[in-house]
């Protein structure tokens, strides 16, 4: 009975937003009002886009190219409320659990552990139980084939509200893979592309067993690091086996007390626990704002560590490339330039962009046309654009080879595996044209891909986020019951993909996550979104208000 209460209030609060978003049309007087403010803020837009002229900055261009459009006032308050009414009846629920009305399936402690130090935090727990269960079912899905532009899915149901589930023997076929970050395609089982990694595999076997600083090192270990230190313009370049781990355990070794992070308040859990394990202080600055980063750092050289206000060992500032939740680029040119400023140094993290932006794939360094040089410490990951697994650290001789004698990946852990080294290299040299296809070919469609993917999806009248040459495409859906929605209704029209919401997110700001492939053909895009206008409509998911040309060149 309970559970028919709570689904027939979730229910009703869809109702009530699909009734507002159609008042909406009407010319009331709130909404009139809304209307205002946004034209306000078009003009302030169009202003600053004419002020910034023809000519332009290619910092500046792709700056305006990026796009955080604020959803209407109604979407907020319909959202604060969808959460408000779900832990409402969370904590109803935990009332009924607490007076054995209802069956506790979560983990708790044993009765005659009650005077222990608790293990399980009820408050801690209280999202999993009681939201996130409801919505498992949209997470954690069997795949049971190839992730590439398609794949095959394993069925499954559950029989008490997600807690568990069982797989029912049916498999759903050709489901459209948009949430994968196979950005170039090279997830395949071409047998003539893995020729050489099979090879490998015969040669080496599948693992090492040893890290590379006892009896792992092998030569084409060797001949990977060359062949990014050649393919990214630096002088050296170092591999490890896990992308995670390259920025966790790295980080440790680079900075330590006594040093100071200055951090993009969006940069990446592994960025951000590489940073507190370093023991250095961390500072966070808004996201892509050159004004609050130059403020921190103007205070941190004006008066330095706190109560000795002895000056910093180092101050290194730690961004990304582009940012894997918001779409965005960072804003390269004006963070070196600071950085040269104020004698800091720079870690860049191109796990999202290396492989995916840049006329030949080289990352936002190429994107920007800056100089490899000036960026201190290159990271990146081979998990993404090079459909392998792993991370590498570039950038002066001297950097590599302190990192090889000072980091814990490269002490303690197990080296690359040999098959997965022979498809980096693989990739690479696929990318740069030196097996003989043509260079830059997979990049340029994967270009094509996101301006068509992102222009359409205006058009419909969605609100995205990020920048127009990001590879990650984020459609927000704001509300906790649209998110869920839109992803049962995506995958009955064998479309997968990815939502996220709170905490990965603002509370207001769930959303799906799209990646794009260059291995996508428009008719799979098409598909796509043909579904995305149909579910967009049925689910009342088109808050934009703001009109895209359908030729946006001519439209500029």
């Amino acid at each position: 009975m309970f559970l028919y209460i709570y689904s027939t209030v979730s229910l009703l609060t869809l109702h009530i937003h699909i009734i507002i978003f159609n008042i909406s049309k009407c010319p009331a007087a709130i909404f009139d009002y809304l209307r205002n403010v946004y034209h306000c803020e078009v003009v302030r837009i169009l202003f600053a886009r004419d002020k910034n002229g023809p000519g332009m900055s290619v910092a500046s261009r792709q700056h305006s190219q990026e796009s955080f459009e604020q959803a209407p006032m109604y979407v907020a308050v319909m959202t604060y409320l969808g959460f408000g009414i779900v832990t409402l009846f969370g904590y109803f629920r935990d009332f009924l659990r607490a007076v054995d009305l209802e069956k506790c399936h979560v983990a708790q402690e044993r009765q005659e552990q009650k005077d222990f130090v608790p293990l399980y935090q009820d408050f801690e727990n209280f999202y999993t139980r009681n939201l996130y269960m409801r919505v498992r079912d949209n997470w954690n899905r069997p795949i049971c084939s190839l992730p590439g532009p398609v794949f095959d899915l394993m069925e499954r149901v559950s029989d008490d509200y997600n807690w568990t589930f069982r797989l029912t023997g049916k498999t759903i076929h050709n489901v459209i893979n948009m949430g994968s970050y196979n950005y170039l395609g090279f997830a395949e089982n071409n047998t003539d592309f893995l020729k050489t990694v099979a090879d490998v595999t015969h040669q080496y076997g599948v693992g090492v067993s040893s890290t590379r600083q006892e009896i792992g090192n092998l030569s084409i270990h060797e001949e990977l690091e060359k062949l990014v230190a050649n393919f990214l313009g630096v002088e050296a370049s170092m591999i490890f086996g896990m992308g995670f781990a390259t920025n966790s355990m790295n980080i440790p070794a680079l900075v330590g007390k006594g040093c100071l992070i200055l951090s993009d308040e969006l940069n990446h859990t592994s960025l951000i626990l590489g940073a507190r394990l370093s023991g250095a202080t961390i500072r966070v600055f808004k996201h892509n704002n050159m004004q609050s980063l130059e403020k921190m750092l103007r205070e941190a050289i004006c008066s330095g560590q706190p109560r000795t206000h002895r000056p910093w060992r180092k101050i290194l500032i730690m961004v990304e490339g582009i940012y894997s939740m918001e779409g965005s680029v960072v804003r390269l040119p004006e963070i070196i330039a600071l950085k040269k400023k104020y004698k800091a140094y720079l870690y860049l993290d191109e796990a999202h962009s290396i492989g995916a932006v840049g006329p030949s794939g080289r990352g936002v360094t190429e994107l920007f046309g800056v100089n490899a040089a000036d960026v201190d410490v290159m990271m990146g990951t081979f998990t993404k654009s090079f459909g392998a697994a792993g991370g590498y650290i570039a950038g002066k001789k001297e950097l590599v080879d302190y990192l090889r004698n000072h980091s814990h990946s490269a002490i303690y852990a197990t080296a690359m595996s040999p098959p997965v080294t022979q498809q980096i290299i693989r990739a690479i040299k696929c990318i740069m044209g030196n097996d003989g296809s043509t260079e830059g070919e997979r990049i340029r469609q994967l270009a094509k891909n996101i301006r068509y993917f992102r222009a359409r999806l205006k058009e419909m009248g969605f609100i995205l986020y990020g920048n127009d040459d990001s590879p990650v495409v984020p459609v927000l859906l704001y509300m906790p019951g649209k998110v869920v929605a839109f992803a049962r209704e995506m995958l009955e029209r064998k479309i997968g993909v990815v939502v996220v919401g709170f905490p990965a997110t603002p509370i207001t700001e769930a959303r799906a996550r799209f990646c794009l492939s260059a291995a996508h053909t428009r008719a799979m895009l098409d598909q796509v979104l043909h579904f995305m206008n149909e579910v967009g409509d049925t689910l009342c998911l088109k808050f934009s208000r703001r009109k895209y040309s359908s030729q946006p060149d001519l439209h500029e």
